[in-house]
C-alpha cells in the first residue's frame, strides 16, 4: 500500500515529499482499519514474539546470584504482579482504539508535548536493551565461531537494519516462521535438567547467593524487583503490534480478549518465567560446573553448557548459537523498530519537520553500537536498577490516569485524544506526577533519602506514580486534559461496537483520504487535516482554536 504524505510548511499549498506509509507504519498516528488486515492471532503472536529476548535469562541469572533464590523469587513475583496490574489498561486502550503508547500518554494526563520527554524514556529502554541483547549475540559468535566481541557488536546491529526497514508487514512474518524453533531451543535445557538432575530443584532452593541469604529480606526483595522492573516499558513494544489488533465485535470478542491479555499485560507471565528458568540454570552451573562463577550469568553459556550434556560438543555449539541469534533478532528488530517511531514522533513534534522513521531507526542503533563497545553487560545492574525509576514512573502514572481518573473519579475523558489542537501542550497531572514520581525514586535509589529507603526506590516509584494523578487531577479539576472538545467533524467518531470508524475524509494539505479518527475540520475553517499535517504544521494555520 503506498501513499504520498506531505510534510506542511505551513500554508496548504506546501510541497509534496514521496514516502511508502507502509514503511512509515503510521508512525506518528493512529492506525487506520484499511491497515490492520492481521487476525487476533498473528497479532499476538507477533507480539509474543518480540519477548523471545534472552536478557530475562541474565536478569534472573544477577539477581539470584546477589541476593539468593528465595530473594529474587519473591522480586520476580513483585515484578510480575505490578507489570500485569499496570500494562493491563495501557494493553485495552492501545488495541480497542489502535493507538501507539505515545499517543495514549498524550491524552493520560501527559498533553501533546509533555509525553515527549516519556517517549525519551521509551527510546531509552529500546537502546539499552538493544545493546543487551546485541552484546549476548557477540557472546555467542565469539564462542561458536570465534568473531572478536567488537566484530559481533556491529555485525548484531547491522543485521537488524534492513529487517526493520518495512515495519509490522515483515516483522508480524519473521515472528511467526521463527517461533517454533525458539520455543523448542529454549525449554529443552530446562526439561533435561528437571528429568535427569531432580536433585537441581532442591540445590537451587537452597541457593544463598553471594550475600548468603537464605530467607526472605524485604530490601533485598525490592532490589531484586527493581533490576526486573526495568523491563516495564517492554508494555510499550507490545503495544506497537497490539495497535494493528482488528475491531472488537461480538463475534470475536473472546478471541479479541484473550489475544489482548495474552500479548499486553501477560508477556510478563512468560518473562517471569524466563528469569526463574536463567537463574535456575545459574545455580546449576555453579553447583557442577568448574570455574562457572565467571560465565554462569551469560545466557549463551548456559545454554551451551547444558546442550553438551545432551548432545555431541559441535551440535551443542551449533544449536546455542542458532538460539542466541534468532532470540537477538526477534527481539531487537522490535527494539529497533519501536525506538525508531519514538525518536521520529518527539522530534516532528518539536521540529514540525518529519524526516522519516529510517532516520531515527539509525540514531537508535549507533546509540545501542556505542553502548555495546563500552561493554555495556559488565554494569548491568546498575543500568537496569536506575532505568527502573524512569520506566515505572511513567507507566504507572499512565495506567493511574486511565484506571483511576478516566473510570473511578471520571476527570479525564475515557475517549483517547491525540491530535494536535485538541489537546494542550503540557498537562500538569501525567507530566508533573511523573517527574516527581521519577525524581524522588532516583533520589532514593542513590541513597539521597537515606541507606534505608535506597532499597525501597521500585516502591516509591511506584506508589508516587499511582497517587499522584488523582491527586493533581482534583486539584486542577480536570482543566487542562482536553484544550476543545469538538473536532469540527459532525461525522461519528466511533461505529456502533465502539470501534474507532473506518469512515475516511480528505486532507486539504495532502490530498490524501484517512479515516475519521485521524482527522479534525481545518483552523482555516474549511476543509479537514490529517494528524501528520498539524503535527508538521509550523505557522498553525490549521490548528483549531482553543474553545472560548
Amino acid at each position: 500500500m503506498s501513499q504520498d504524505v506531505q510534510a506542511t510548511t505551513g500554508t496548504a499549498t506546501a510541497p509534496v515529499t514521496k514516502a511508502n506509509e507502509t514503511l512509515e507504519d503510521y508512525t506518528l498516528r493512529f492506525a487506520p482499519r484499511s491497515y490492520r488486515k492481521w487476525s487476533t492471532g498473528v497479532v499476538a503472536t507477533s507480539a509474543l514474539g518480540g519477548i523471545a529476548y534472552l536478557a530475562d535469562f541474565a536478569i534472573g541469572a544477577n539477581i539470584g546470584i546477589s541476593y539468593g533464590t528465595v530473594n529474587a523469587l519473591w522480586g520476580i513475583l513483585v515484578f510480575a504482579v505490578v507489570i500485569f496490574l499496570s500494562g493491563f489498561p495501557l494493553a485495552y486502550y492501545a488495541a480497542r482504539y489502535n493507538l501507539d503508547l505515545d499517543l495514549i500518554t498524550r491524552g493520560s494526563g501527559f498533553g501533546y508535548y509533555g509525553s515527549v520527554v516519556t517517549n525519551v524514556i521509551f527510546a531509552t529502554f529500546t537502546f539499552i536493551f538493544f545493546a543487551l541483547e546485541g552484546s549476548i549475540m557477540a557472546q555467542g559468535l565469539e564462542l561458536g565461531l570465534g568473531i572478536p566481541l567488537w566484530i559481533g557488536y556491529a555485525a548484531s546491529t547491522i543485521v537488524i537494519f534492513p529487517l526493520v526497514v518495512y515495519g509490522m508487514s515483515l516483522l508480524s512474518k519473521l515472528q511467526l516462521w521463527t517461533t517454533p524453533l525458539w520455543l523448542v531451543l529454549m525449554v529443552l535445557p530446562f526439561v533435561y535438567l528437571m528429568i535427569s538432575h531432580p536433585e537441581s530443584v532442591s540445590t537451587f532452593f537452597a541457593y544463598q547467593g553471594e550475600e548468603g541469604q537464605g530467607s526472605p529480606s524485604l530490601g533485598s526483595v525490592m532490589l531484586a524487583a527493581g533490576v526486573c522492573l526495568s523491563l516495564i516499558a517492554q508494555i510499550a513494544e507490545q503495544i506497537d503490534y497490539l495497535r494493528f489488533m482488528p475491531p472488537k465485535t461480538p463475534e470475536n470478542a473472546r478471541r479479541w480478549w484473550t489475544a489482548t491479555v495474552l500479548a499486553g499485560p501477560g508477556w510478563v507471565i512468560f518473562g517471569a518465567a524466563k528469569q526463574v528458568v536463567g537463574l535456575f540454570l545459574a545455580v546449576y552451573l555453579l553447583a557442577n560446573v568448574a570455574g562457572a562463577s565467571s560465565f554462569a550469568n551469560e545466557p549463551v553459556r548456559q545454554f551451551l553448557e547444558i546442550y553438551t550434556n545432551i548432545m555431541p560438543a559441535w551440535l551443542a555449539l551449533t544449536l546455542a548459537v542458532i538460539l542466541v541469534v534468532i532470540s537477538q533478532i526477534k527481539i531487537n528488530v522490535t527494539n529497533a523498530y519501536s525506538g525508531s517511531l519514538a525518536w521520529t514522533n518527539s522530534y516532528t513534534r518539536i521540529t514540525k519537520h518529519y524526516p522519516g522513521r529510517l532516520v531515527f531507526l539509525g540514531v537508535n542503533l549507533v546509540i545501542a553500537l556505542i553502548l555495546m563497545e563500552a561493554n555495556m553487560f559488565d554494569f548491568l545492574n546498575t543500568i537496569l536498577g536506575f532505568y527502573a525509576n524512569c520506566g515505572m514512573a511513567w507507566v504507572v502514572v499512565v495506567a493511574s490516569d486511565i484506571a483511576i481518573n478516566k473510570y473511578l473519579l471520571g476527570i479525564s475523558p475515557k475517549q483517547p485524544e491525540f491530535r494536535r489542537g485538541m489537546l494542550y501542550d503540557v498537562n500538569p497531572v501525567g507530566f508533573g506526577s511523573m517527574l516527581i514520581a521519577a525524581g524522588v525514586s532516583i533520589l532514593a535509589f542513590f541513597g539521597v533519602l537515606g541507606d534505608t529507603l535506597a532499597s525501597y526506590s521500585p516502591l516509591v516509584a511506584i506508589v508516587l506514580a499511582l497517587v499522584l494523578p488523582p491527586v493533581l487531577a482534583l486539584a486542577t479539576r480536570g482543566k487542562y486534559y482536553l484544550r476543545r472538545t469538538d473536532d469540527g467533524i459532525e461525522a461519528p467518531m466511533h461505529d456502533e461496537h465502539g470501534n474507532p470508524s473506518g469512515e475516511t475524509l480528505h486532507c486539504q494539505v495532502c490530498d490524501q483520504d484517512f479515516e475519521r479518527p485521524d482527522m479534525t475540520a481545518s483552523g482555516t475553517g474549511e476543509g479537514y487535516v490529517c494528524s501528520l499535517c498539524l503535527s508538521t504544521d509550523r505557522s498553525g494555520t490549521h490548528v483549531l482554536p482553543a474553545s472560548p
